[in-house]
């Protein structure tokens, strides 16, 4: 009988024991605050983080767009003012050509020639809100290559409208001929700055070929002037060559 008692409470003890277990498992599983199995909780939990993933890369492409939109809006305010800029040189280009037409065969000549680099003086006046940080600078080279044309014009006015009879005698206009070499000198160093200031230049392509454009026609005229100087200093005039043959034979 006793056996029998003492078999009876283990049992009751062990069935105890078993449901305590149980119990334990059953709320571990489930989340009585939430009312949500661990397993929900974990669904929930790698939704959100996919959810804060989402948004971060949302942000991202938004910010990412915002930049190409201003890159695009950058480029179109730039090729407007391009745009812009070669209408006002065609526009100075034909006030040019209707102040040559008042003015006599041999003034016209003159102005013909320098008219290039008076034209691309004004270009670069007016490309210097589209060059970025050396447009102060290329303004300023500019308006002093500005100051050397009206004295070259002047210059060439004199060697080209010098008497006929005084140049075969007494010849070329040495005094013109030099003031226009020192100032193709000047202008060769201010090409240079400006080419410096081109390299320099953090600007759209277009913008830079624009830029190399008038550098160019500005050498180019100053080739021209360098010739004409050389030429007008190499031609003595009679009295000259009598001279030299003077000086020669003593």
């Amino acid at each position: 009988m006793k056996i029998l008692i003492a078999t009876f409470i283990t049992s009751l003890v062990l069935i105890v024991s078993d449901s305590v277990v149980f119990a334990q498992g059953q709320q571990g599983l489930n989340n009585p605050a939430t009312g949500t199995t661990n397993s929900e909780q974990n669904q929930q939990g790698q939704g959100t983080g996919h959810g804060q993933q989402t948004q971060t890369e949302q942000q991202t492409q938004n910010q990412g767009e915002g930049i190409q939109l201003m890159i695009a809006q950058q480029q179109q305010v730039t090729a407007g003012q391009i745009n812009e800029i070669k209408q006002k040189i065609q526009q100075k280009q034909q006030e040019m050509n209707q102040e040559m037409q008042s003015m006599e065969e041999t003034e016209q000549k003159v102005y013909q020639n320098q008219n290039q680099v008076r034209l691309s003086v004004h270009s670069l006046l007016e490309m210097k809100n589209v060059i970025g940080g050396i447009g102060a600078r290329v303004s300023q080279v500019a308006q002093e290559f500005n100051n050397s044309v009206q004295a070259t014009i002047k210059a060439e006015e004199k060697i080209q409208t010098r008497n006929r009879i005084v140049r075969f005698f007494a010849g070329g206009d040495q005094e013109s001929a030099e003031l226009m070499e020192q100032e193709v000198n000047r202008n060769r160093e201010r090409i240079q700055q400006l080419t410096q200031l081109k390299d320099q230049c953090a600007c759209e392509e277009q913008v830079g070929d624009m830029l190399q454009e008038q550098i160019q026609n500005m050498e180019q005229e100053q080739n021209r002037l360098q010739q004409l100087a050389q030429n007008e200093k190499q031609y003595k005039g009679l009295f000259g060559r009598i001279f030299g043959w003077l000086t020669g034979s003593l």
